[in-house]
């Protein structure tokens, strides 16, 4: 999630997605055995994820020379720069208001009403929680106790179609 980015990190990152007219959704890290792996996840203001992989790629040179500057990963590491793609990671409050109406997924940090996993329809974002109806039931869900959540994406046959 976004409020868990490491402060030094995102304070790093951040303005250099902006610079390059973007916004940060979220920093993944898969630490573990060097290397780890880190992820950039960034959008549009627009919020439509139509980054395209030359943006992605400039962003992600100019990402890694600083993050090598500022020696913020203390080994070797691989590093993403994505947008968030179909099943796009809601990171933000903003992410919640702009699913609204859509499916969701969202694993929470502790048990609410017994379970930690939810999918289904995201009925609205109203303050600081996620109201979702999962098989006719509704939940509120808090946005602080959210660990993880994603947009569920069912493909049509105009996905493949071509048409952008």
């Amino acid at each position: 999630m976004y409020g868990d980015i490491p402060p030094a990190m995102r304070d790093l990152i951040e303005p250099i997605v902006t610079a390059h007219g973007l916004e940060l959704v979220d920093i993944e890290r898969h630490q573990g055995r060097a290397p780890w792996r880190v992820r950039v996840i960034v959008d549009t203001p627009e919020g439509d994820g139509r980054v395209a992989i030359e943006r992605c790629a400039e962003l992600s040179r100019e990402v890694a020379v600083n993050l090598d500057v500022a020696d913020l990963i203390p080994v070797a590491y691989h590093l993403e720069v994505t947008s968030p793609g179909f099943d796009r990671v809601l990171a933000r409050e903003k992410d919640f208001e702009r699913a609204q109406g859509s499916e969701v997924k969202i694993e929470t940090r502790a048990p609410i009403d017994g379970r930690r996993r939810f999918k289904g329809t995201l009925t609205s974002f109203a303050e600081g929680a996620a109201n979702v109806v999962v098989d006719g039931r509704p939940y509120r869900v808090p946005f602080a106790d959210v660990a993880r959540a994603n947009k569920v994406h069912h493909f049509t046959p105009a996905d493949f179609s071509g048409a952008a």
